[in-house]
């Protein structure tokens, strides 16, 4: 489980990231169940619901995303 302060800390990079890298985030989400969103489907998502979703992607898979991925997404 993510600590309190790793959750705080995954909610701010999320809150960084615009459309483009949040769909590249979900493309290279490698979590330990698979998610089938098409591209086409993110798409039609607001940034605000990308980032619900892939907060909570990355709360049940229990991980931080790359830093690294991140800064340059």
């Amino acid at each position: 489980m993510l600590e309190s302060h790793q959750v705080e800390e995954l909610i701010c990079l999320v809150a960084s990231l615009d459309k483009p890298a949040l769909t590249s985030q979900f493309k290279e989400f490698r979590g330990n169940f698979p998610i089938d969103f098409t591209p086409e489907f993110l798409e039609t998502l607001s940034v605000d619901r990308l980032r619900h979703i892939f907060v909570a992607l990355c709360l049940q898979a229990q991980q931080m995303p790359m830093v690294e991925e991140l800064a340059m997404a």
